[in-house]
């Protein structure tokens, strides 16, 4: 049985360093947890760190906490509270359950921040990066109103269905970038291979080329030659491409392109109104003023035009006006559907409920938007696939076919 060299921290809050024998870490944690003491971390004694183990908990540790995990921990804690059981056990508890290393730390620092007399808002706060600010006003609003295991509950189902979201969107366009990706490399084999042994032939007869050729001909032997270059190009195209999105005129510009690319001009429509319809709902029923739910809504929107839009709502809602007043000003983002549904949720006091109906009948939209995705998308994909491989065929086949007519 291996001994493992562990660091924890009793029920008091003190950090406790030790040695302990035990068949895995699971079973580690059991045995300190009967003791009433919490394991942080721990490694088998005398284990080298450059381990392939090792490697890949370096791995867990640096990788983003997941929305997944967000959802059930947001999920599982609302039965624990729900349950009876004291916010700090609760959290001790998950801790041990998470997959990820840096999860498991941050819920870690969130327990003892808590012990230490903070709030849990407060101790959330200080992972924005885990925790975004949805998450945190209504944790806040659910503590100060004792209703926290409903608020969780709602967060729970929130990221349940942003999840589904992403999930049918990333389905959806796997095919196409699997077919693009086939494509370059299919081309780079071509580039490095083929033609070389046709620029040989060229070379021997000594013809006079036509500019697309010289072209294609100049592009292989800077990929022959200068092959090692080509990572630090994507690399730098990856970086620049980056740096241009945080931009205001990369987000207006990319914004922009997204509302007005078929055929993803009406899904990103769909996507940002059901957004928009789920998380200001979601805030308003947890008890988030409205202005506040607003300024939260508007930065969970990716696009740079809805964004604007729901910020020059938020002004106007703070000098009295309706929200769908503003929101008619902006008739090629939000449908006539989405205005004229608010403004009867405002006029009859059912916004929430309005907005949520909202939420399912867009999600309901853009699930069956990404089920054509892949039909839609097609022809795209032969239109650029015919143009790069005739591209390729006329700058190829062009000078042999003039060598045969000179003979």
């Amino acid at each position: 049985m291996p001994k493992f060299t562990y660091i924890a921290r009793s029920a008091a809050g003190e950090r406790i360093t030790g040695e302990k024998e035990a068949t895995n870490q699971k079973n580690l944690a059991e045995m300190l947890k009967s003791e009433s003491v919490f394991l942080i971390s721990a490694q088998v004694k005398g284990r080298k760190k450059l381990t392939q183990i090792d490697i890949f908990g370096f791995w867990k540790k640096i990788r983003p906490v997941s929305l997944l995990e967000k959802m059930m921990f947001s999920r599982n804690l609302a039965v624990m509270i729900s349950a009876g059981l004291p916010i700090v056990r609760s959290l001790d508890a998950l801790a041990t359950q998470a997959e990820s290393a840096k999860f498991q730390e941050v819920i870690r620092d969130v327990s003892d921040n808590i012990r230490q007399g903070k709030s849990f808002k407060e101790s959330l706060e200080q992972y924005p990066k885990v925790f975004n600010e949805l998450f945190v006003s209504m944790v806040g609003v659910g503590e100060t109103s004792g209703t926290l295991e409903d608020v969780l509950e709602i967060l729970a189902r929130q990221m349940k269905r942003d999840y589904d979201l992403r999930s049918k969107i990333r389905g959806a366009l796997t095919y196409p970038i699997a077919v693009i990706s086939v494509m370059i490399v299919v081309g780079i084999i071509m580039m490095t291979t083929v033609i070389p042994k046709i620029t040989d032939t060229f070379k021997e007869l000594n013809v006079a080329l036509p500019p697309m050729t010289v072209f294609v001909i100049a592009l292989s032997d800077f990929m022959l030659k200068f092959w090692y270059f080509l990572p630090v190009i994507a690399g730098l195209i990856f970086y620049f491409f980056r740096r241009l999105l945080k931009t205001e005129a990369g987000k207006r510009s990319f914004g922009w392109l997204w509302l007005h690319l078929p055929p993803f001009s009406g899904l990103s429509r769909k996507i940002n109104s059901a957004r928009f319809s789920r998380t200001l709902a979601s805030l308003v029923k947890s008890g988030v003023p409205i202005v506040k739910s607003l300024e939260i809504t508007q930065n969970t929107l990716g696009n740079y035009f809805f964004k604007k839009s729901i910020q020059r709502a938020k002004e106007a809602v703070e000098k009295g006006k309706n929200l769908h007043e503003t929101l008619e000003e902006y008739s090629d983002l939000y449908p006539p559907l989405v205005t004229q549904l608010i403004a009867v949720g405002e006029e009859t006091g059912q916004l929430v409920d309005i907005l949520a109906r909202l939420a399912l009948f867009y999600e309901g939209e853009v699930s069956r938007a990404t089920k054509n995705m892949s039909t839609l998308i097609e022809p795209i994909i032969m239109i650029i696939i015919g143009a790069a491989v005739g591209f390729f065929a006329i700058a190829m086949i062009q000078p042999m076919y003039s060598i045969v007519q000179g003979f």
